[in-house]
C-alpha cells in the first residue's frame, strides 16, 4: 500500500515542478492538462503523509511496550490499538481511492425521458421524471438545457430531451438508463384502480470526435425534412440531420431539435455512442466479464426501478434498494438512491481488483 502511494507522491512531485516550469507556463494547454493531473493526486498525496505518520506513530508506542514501566506499557497498547485502527479504515479508504475511475464519469450529458407503456398515464408519469430529475438537477448545480420538449394528449411529455451540464454528471446519471415503472391509481382512473405504467430514460455521454476511432472524411450527413410533431417550422425546413458512418453503415439522426445545428449535435453524439458501443463491446469480448457494466446494462428492457405510491415506496431492483420515502424522492431527494447505486459500483470494483 505505502509503495502504491509512494508513486503517486513522486509523480505529483514531478507535476509540482512541471507547474514552474516557463516552458509548460506558456503552453495553456499543456499547462490546464498539468494542472488537472496534480489537482488529481491531492487527496492520494494527503492519505500517503497520512498513512506515514501512522506507520511511525505505531512503530513508536511498539517502543514503548519495550518500557518497564506498567502504566506506561499499558498507555502505549491503548494507543496502538487506536493507531491499528486508524490505520485499517485508511487502508480500506484508499483502496477505493485506487480503483481506476471511468473517465467518461465526468462529461456532461444528454438526457431523454421517453413515455412508455401505459398510455396517457404513461406520459403522465415521464413529466413526473422530468420535474423529479430537473428538480435534482438543480440541486446538484448542474445546468440544463431542453433539446425538445413533446407534450402528452392529457399532460405529461410522450419525450423529452436535454442536456446537462456539470460537475461528474454521467457518473451520477448513468444508473437511470432503463425503464421506470409506476404504480398508482391514474388521474384518469375513474374506479379507483391501481394501474402499472413505465418510462423509459437514457442518459448518454456526451462524446467528441476524438474519443470514438471515427475519421471525418467517413461521414455522410444529410440533411431532410422533418416528420411528426414539431408544428409548422419543423415541417418547412430541412433542418433534420441523417449522419452516415460510411466504413460500418452505422447510421443515426435527429430531428429533435429546432435547428440544424442542434440536430447535427444530437445525431453526431448517437452515432458516436452507437460506434463507441461497438468498439467497446468488440474490445470487452476478450476480457473478463468483471469488466463490463456492473450494475446494468442500461438498455431500455431492463426494469430498473418501481415507483409505488400508494405504500410510498421506491424500489431499485438492480440492489434490492427499497426506500419508503417517494414523496421525498419525487421533490429531488435522489441522493440516497444515486449514492446507493455508486457504493454498490464501487463495491463490485474492489472486489474485482481483490480477485485480480
Amino acid at each position: 500500500m505505502i509503495e502504491k502511494l509512494e508513486i503517486i507522491r513522486d509523480r505529483y512531485l514531478n507535476l509540482e515542478e512541471q507547474l514552474s516550469d516557463p516552458e509548460v507556463i506558456n503552453d495553456m494547454e499543456r499547462f490546464m492538462k498539468v494542472n488537472k493531473e496534480y489537482k488529481s493526486l491531492e487527496d492520494f498525496v494527503k492519505a500517503y503523509y497520512t498513512y506515514k505518520d501512522i506507520l511511525d506513530n505505531i512503530a513508536s508506542s511498539k517502543e514503548m511496550l519495550k518500557d518497564e514501566d506498567q502504566d506506561m506499557r499499558a498507555m502505549a497498547q491503548t494507543e496502538l490499538n487506536d493507531l491499528e485502527g486508524q490505520l485499517e479504515e485508511l487502508e480500506q479508504k484508499v483502496k477505493v481511492m485506487l480503483i481506476p475511475k471511468d473517465p467518461e464519469d465526468e462529461r456532461d450529458v444528454i438526457f431523454e425521458i421517453r413515455s412508455g407503456t401505459g398510455g396517457d398515464e404513461a406520459s403522465i408519469f415521464a413529466g413526473d421524471l422530468y420535474k423529479m430529475y430537473t428538480k435534482y438537477f438543480e440541486l446538484q448545480g448542474w445546468k440544463t438545457e431542453i433539446v425538445t420538449i413533446n407534450e402528452g394528449t392529457v399532460g405529461g411529455y410522450s419525450k423529452i430531451v436535454m442536456e446537462v451540464n456539470g460537475t461528474d454528471v454521467y457518473g451520477r446519471l448513468k444508473f437511470e438508463s432503463g425503464a421506470h415503472r409506476v404504480q398508482r391509481v391514474p388521474k384518469t382512473e375513474s374506479q379507483g384502480r391501481v394501474h402499472t405504467s413505465a418510462a423509459t430514460v437514457v442518459v448518454m455521454p456526451k462524446l467528441e470526435l476524438e474519443d470514438v476511432n471515427i475519421n471525418k472524411a467517413d461521414l455522410k450527413i444529410d440533411t431532410f425534412r422533418a416528420s411528426g410533431a414539431g408544428g409548422q417550422h419543423v415541417n418547412k425546413t430541412e433542418s433534420a440531420i441523417r449522419i452516415t458512418h460510411l466504413p460500418t453503415g452505422v447510421v443515426a439522426e435527429s430531428q429533435d431539435g429546432r435547428s440544424q445545428h442542434k440536430n447535427r449535435e444530437i445525431a453526431m453524439q448517437r452515432l458516436f455512442q452507437k460506434i463507441q458501443e461497438a468498439q467497446r463491446s468488440e474490445y470487452e469480448s476478450g476480457i473478463a466479464s468483471a469488466r463490463k457494466s456492473l450494475v446494468g446494462t442500461g438498455d431500455r428492457s431492463d426494469k430498473i426501478r418501481t415507483y409505488n405510491y400508494p405504500q410510498n415506496r421506491v424500489t431499485d431492483h438492480r440492489i434490492n434498494l427499497t426506500l419508503y420515502n417517494l414523496d421525498k424522492i419525487m421533490e429531488g431527494d435522489l441522493e440516497p438512491v444515486v449514492e446507493a447505486l455508486q457504493m454498490h459500483e464501487t463495491s463490485e470494483k474492489l472486489k474485482g481488483e481483490e480477485a485480480g
